[in-house]
């Protein structure tokens, strides 16, 4: 059997499933385009998606939940300088292309000439970072229920204490097509599998939750048993950690914050702030500050839409163009945005590969894909050791910002008091308040031991949700105000 190169054979996959059923092809996008492009438009395009999505989840010792569900339909848009015209489908046909083709050319005026030139068509570039199958596919759905069931054997086999154990799987598997009116027609299959687990453990009455869980873009086939086990254990000792613990203390003092998860506040608190629509529009406190210190000495933050498997990771973003490994501060200083194409082109800038949307029912904006703060030079137990009287926060639960002040509280679902370099007692209710960019110019250590999110992170922005990713090494952050219970 001969294979096709990978960016080709996503492209018959996107044709087989959104085009050829529905006695479509390449000409009539072509002609939707076209219907468009009769008006003065600086942009267009049509984006087209299939998502399968299953789950099934475990509570009492029962698998008392199982979904399935299949949308599909079509986005079309239309740009004409800062304005965008968008309407959707859920009906793939010719009639409703062509119909939401002319109703989003209303945006602009008529051109002089009635007939649009036709832009060549052309393949657009991107790359190979997971395979293209179907991940709920990967199993069967009676190994799917034996998954949750030993999930749940093992974490009520750890400690007696353990009374409730809650389990969840979901994959989806995501095929998309985007044609632009510059002639690129662009494509991705997108697997994306997920397992959560949460415990509820019982001491002298009180009770406390622990949770753990992971996932990615690949098969099921990765929740082996000794993976499972992984985070059965993060969950239970997560929750035996809490029932030990006293109330915060409040006030200004050190933080250190641990690697992985934790870097949900570095994109909370900074990531959204370097989207480009924020910066073009000056509402962002990064805003007009390119090449300016904005952090202190060692900090670089990136984001990287590249890396293999990753849940915030994409051949192409969804506006047809291949992602990018992007620096946007480097050693504090401010390099760059991320950018979608509508964005890049009013700022004038390239894009970065960070158009992305919820699904063909909403229109792109720049999104962070895996964002992280590179590794420094410290070993990690030097900085838990550096701090006289302070916070070691290891895992968090939800957060806020303010773009426009770079403002922030963030809840630590794990978090120790530390005197003296000495980790003394779990505390909880810590919350964390500050402002993005007052905290990264107070960072003073950075760990030697940068490590990615286990693969659950969603990030919401006006109304739209997608999968992303974080990272961050070890970090001491002095003069941080913690909110407390104490």
């Amino acid at each position: 059997m001969i294979s096709r190169e990978p960016t080709i054979e996503r492209l018959a996959t996107a044709r087989a499933l959104l085009l050829e059923p529905f006695g479509l092809d390449e000409s009539h996008l072509t002609r939707a385009l076209a219907e468009i492009r009769a008006h003065r438009v600086d942009d267009a395009d049509l984006y087209f998606e299939t998502t399968r999505s299953e789950g099934w989840s475990l509570e009492e010792g029962i698998v008392k939940t199982g979904s399935f569900s299949i949308d599909q339909g079509v986005g079309v848009r239309a740009v004409s300088g800062e304005k965008t015209a968008f309407a959707y489908s859920d009906d793939i046909s010719e009639a409703s292309l062509l119909d939401a083709a002319r109703t989003v050319r209303s945006i602009s005026a008529a051109a002089q000439s009635k007939k649009a030139k036709i832009a060549s068509q052309k393949i657009a570039k991107s790359r190979a970072l997971y395979p293209a199958f179907d991940p709920i596919a990967s199993m069967d759905s009676t190994a799917k229920v034996q998954l949750l069931e030993r999930a749940e054997r093992m974490a009520r086999a750890r400690d007696g204490r353990v009374v409730q154990v809650m389990a969840g799987l979901a994959s989806e598997y995501d095929v998309v097509l985007v044609a632009r009116a510059d002639g690129t027609l662009a494509a991705d299959v997108r697997p994306l599998v997920r397992f959560s687990i949460t415990v509820i453990a019982e001491q002298k009455g009180r009770r406390e939750v622990g949770s753990a869980g992971g996932g990615g873009r690949f098969g099921l086939a990765y929740f082996s048993d000794a993976q499972i086990g992984k985070y059965v254990d993060e969950a239970v000792n997560a929750a035996l950690v809490n029932l030990e613990s006293r109330p915060a203390p409040a006030g200004e003092m050190t933080v250190v914050l641990g690697p992985g998860w934790p870097g949900v506040l570095l994109h909370e608190a900074v990531g959204h702030g370097l989207e480009g629509d924020f910066n073009r529009k000056g509402s962002s406190t990064f805003s007009g500050r390119i090449g300016e210190r904005v952090a202190a000495r060692g900090v670089t933050v990136l984001d990287d839409g590249t890396m293999a498997d990753r849940r915030g990771s994409l051949n192409i973003d969804d506006e047809g163009h291949a992602t990018q490994k992007n620096v946007l501060i480097e050693d504090g200083v401010l390099k760059g945005y991320m950018q979608d194409a509508l964005n890049a082109r009013l700022m004038g800038v390239a894009r970065t590969g960070n158009g992305r949307r919820e699904s063909y029912a909403h229109v792109p904006m720049p999104r962070m894909t895996n964002t992280y703060m590179l590794s420094g030079d410290k070993d990690p137990r030097e900085i838990v050791a550096s701090i006289k009287k302070g916070l070691f926060a290891t895992n968090f639960g939800g957060g806020q910002v303010d773009i426009t002040s770079g403002k922030f509280v963030f809840s630590a679902s794990q978090a120790w008091w530390v005197e003296n370099g000495k980790l003394l007692y779990p505390v909880k209710g810590a919350t964390l308040v500050g402002n993005g960019p007052d905290a990264l110019k107070k960072i003073r250590m950075i760990g030697n031991d940068l490590a990615l999110d286990s693969g659950v992170g969603t990030c919401g922005k006006e109304g739209q949700s997608v999968p992303v990713g974080v990272g961050m090494p070890t970090l001491r952050i002095d003069g941080l105000t913690v909110g407390g219970t104490a």
